[in-house]
């Protein structure tokens, strides 16, 4: 299967498993910078050139090497469940991609029809019952990850501790992985550990959000959009990602995690 997700910078110094909805925009040009001293020109998961990507064929065999042989700082990051997958709805279900249509084409049709729910327009200002409509995606999201119906799970709201399990169960390690609300520290702590062609001023890097203005604005705090069914079924479908990770399942407010993550338990537990 090998370690599809996975970029690595063409210096083999940082190995990144991708997370999607993780900073992974942010993270990718942090990584092309480190190797070239720029920016890429545009949306990083556009990139075809100078930087590994195992979506690449040709980038399958450096990356394999480097993994096996442990070379480079590996490390991905994470995100509270709460807010990744709301900030999922809002951008992928309700906004507008950057082709100016909806994702994948005829999914929002299709959740409009079949769950109920309303996604609005940016001409009439996203006006939309947000709360509402969430929950109703959000048992979409359950019966996708639950029972593959009626589509297979989308890897936005696919469980971060399954993307994270694959480069573990193919032979990876992780030597860091850290919550994206604490991104300057956790980033800090990965760069510090590499030999970078060039530096990286993490104070001076832009944040990379290209889904931001794509979508409605979350219109209420984050605990709103969970009632006790929201909540059961947050728990059903990413009880993996609160415990692993050290996220506060009981106040969805609370955006930071509650303790340090353990690599070893990530291992142990993501290893099966």
């Amino acid at each position: 299967m090998g370690f599809p997700g996975t970029w690595m910078t063409q210096s083999g110094s940082l190995i990144y498993r991708v997370v999607p909805k993780c900073a992974c925009s942010t993270i990718g040009q942090i990584m092309f910078f480190s190797d070239h001293g720029r920016f890429f020109a545009g949306d990083i998961h556009d990139a075809e050139e100078g930087l590994h990507k195992w979506a690449l064929p040709g980038s399958q065999g450096p990356i394999e090497e480097a993994v096996r042989a442990r070379r480079g700082v590996a490390f991905t990051a994470v995100r509270n469940p709460y807010a990744r997958i709301l900030s999922c709805f809002l951008d992928k279900i309700a906004g507008i991609q950057r082709n100016g249509r909806r994702y994948r084409g005829n999914l929002v049709p299709m959740l409009v029809q079949r769950y109920g729910v309303e996604v609005g327009r940016p001409e009439d200002g996203w006006q939309f019952d947000q709360i509402r409509s969430f929950r109703r995606f959000l048992l979409f999201a359950r019966d996708t990850i639950r029972f593959r119906k009626p589509m297979d799970p989308d890897i936005h709201w696919s469980a971060m501790s399954g993307h994270i399990s694959t480069f573990i169960v193919n032979g990876g390690r992780y030597d860091v992985i850290f919550p994206t609300e604490r991104f300057d520290e956790g980033m800090g702590g990965v760069l510090g550990r590499a030999q970078t062609p060039h530096p990286v001023d993490l104070g001076a890097i832009p944040r990379f959000n290209e889904s931001e203005g794509h979508g409605p604005p979350r219109a209420h705090p984050v605990s709103a959009y969970f009632d006790d069914l929201s909540r059961h079924l947050m728990w059903e479908i990413y009880r993996r990602d609160f415990q692993l990770f050290g996220y506060d399942f009981d106040d969805p407010d609370r955006r930071e995690p509650r303790r340090a993550i353990d690599l070893e338990e990530v291992h142990a537990k993501l290893a099966d």
